[in-house]
């Protein structure tokens, strides 16, 4: 493997209420994950976490998720197919406006908290999702967990798709991720966060809570801007993955385009919706 990507989810302040050290994690990742005002942000902190990005050439992507503040998009909602697409598209479309603004481009989209995690074994859920992304731009990248129901709706919606894996967070046997509930779910520690990463880029393999070694494949690779220490995680992998030749660089598109510059004319077409 000679390059991987390093994202982290960013752009979480909301108001007055400040969470986590953007500037300094955006200093050793690759790509951004910036909340969209529903879980998470409001205008002025996108504006501000797009342009913090910009400024260290760090690819920009949407992360769109529940319309909760309160629980920070980690309370599981049910919602019907349209109104999940709804919500999706309306959040990209803001990203997409600020970097539009900025002067760059919306690279990639990665849901967040519940939605996330439920649409790794919804296919609806999943199928939901990957339309409102296709009827932005078809040529977004689309992050999803690695092995799962989410990756394979996009590929099928003709999505690129970028497979994702986690420095900080634990594993269950089936390859999805420990849930917030169980207090194994968070790696705390640096070195067990470094030594979990090599692993699965070295050989494709995480070992779960209960022992079992599930295969991933990271394509791009998660660290989240509200752990605590989030900064020093990322300083730490990433010298980590370099120590062995593996260079950190954002995912490109299948003909070797950066994720900079003009975008192709977005689809918009009724048919997309779910």
């Amino acid at each position: 493997m000679a390059s991987i990507d390093l994202n982290s989810d960013v752009g979480e302040s909301y108001g007055r209420y400040q969470l986590g050290d953007d500037a300094a994690v955006l200093d050793h990742v690759s790509s951004a994950n910036v909340a969209c005002g529903m879980h998470a942000g409001d205008p002025s902190t996108i504006a501000t976490t797009v342009g913090l990005a910009l400024a260290r050439g760090v690819a920009i992507g949407a992360h769109p998720g529940f319309a909760d503040l309160q629980g920070f998009g980690r309370r599981p909602m049910q919602l019907a197919p349209d109104a999940l697409y709804h919500l999706v598209l309306y959040q990209i479309g803001a990203l997409q406006a600020f970097c539009t603004a900025a002067g760059t481009r919306l690279a990639h989209v990665k849901a967040h908290g519940a939605l996330y995690n439920m649409a790794v074994r919804d296919s609806a859920m999943a199928h939901a999702i990957c339309c409102a992304v296709r009827a932005v731009d078809a040529r977004l990248i689309f992050y999803g967990l690695a092995g799962s129901e989410l990756v394979r709706t996009a590929r099928a919606a003709g999505l690129t798709v970028a497979e994702e894996v986690f420095a900080d967070r634990s594993y269950q046997d089936d390859g999805s991720l420990t849930p917030r509930t169980d207090p194994r779910a968070m790696i705390t520690d640096i070195q067990q966060s470094v030594e979990q990463v090599l692993r699965m880029v070295r050989s494709g393999l995480v070992r779960s809570v209960h022992g079992v070694d599930v295969p991933v494949r990271p394509d791009t690779l998660c660290i989240h801007g509200d752990q605590p220490g989030a900064a020093q995680f990322a300083q730490a992998i990433r010298a980590a993955l370099e120590a062995e030749g593996i260079a950190i660089a954002p995912i490109t598109r299948p003909n070797g385009s950066p994720d900079s510059g003009p975008i192709a004319e977005p689809h918009r077409r009724a048919t997309a919706t779910p």
